[in-house]
């Protein structure tokens, strides 16, 4: 990927294994989060539906399950949906299994944190439940760590702005 790919130009498949082009995010804000089953940051999942409900308008949560730390994320990608789904109702669009560090890393993820791919960011995920927030114009704009919860005031003023 070179350095004018942009945050519309990528498309990936969803956790059903159907394409997600995301030409179609123009105009939300987009919160990108790594999500385990299996981690202590897991109940997170019931504070970004809350997001993803109460901003609706104006947001997208796009949940991407990794087993990059402590393989907290052995799952296929059926046991994934089904754990959303059944413990959290999560109704916000989720992504088949990828790897958001190392060699494996996702090229979504090498934009995410390439400071010459999207413009200012070096940070890669460092724990499960990192989000990456991009305006609507597709700008990453912001990162935050997994200690940051969905519902904080740092987000949502972010969200709101």
């Amino acid at each position: 990927m070179n350095t004018s790919a942009s945050f519309y130009d990528f498309s990936l498949k969803n956790i059903k294994g159907e394409a997600v082009d995301f030409s179609q995010f123009k105009g939300k804000k987009v919160l990108l989060v790594n999500v385990a089953s299996r981690c202590g940051y897991t109940p997170q999942y019931e504070g970004l539906q809350q997001l993803s409900e109460k901003y609706s308008e104006k947001l997208v949560i796009l949940g991407f399950p990794a087993n990059n730390f402590g393989a907290q994320e052995p799952g296929t990608n059926a046991e994934i949906a089904e754990f959303c789904t059944s413990n959290y109702g999560v109704s916000f669009p989720m992504f088949e299994k990828i790897s958001v560090k190392g060699f494996d890393k996702h090229p979504l993820y090498r934009w995410l944190s390439d400071s010459k791919l999207n413009g200012w960011n070096d940070q890669e995920p460092n724990w499960n439940f990192c989000k990456y927030l991009v305006d609507e114009e597709g700008k990453l704009i912001k990162f935050y760590p997994s200690s940051v919860k969905p519902l904080s005031d740092e987000l949502i003023q972010a969200i709101e702005g």
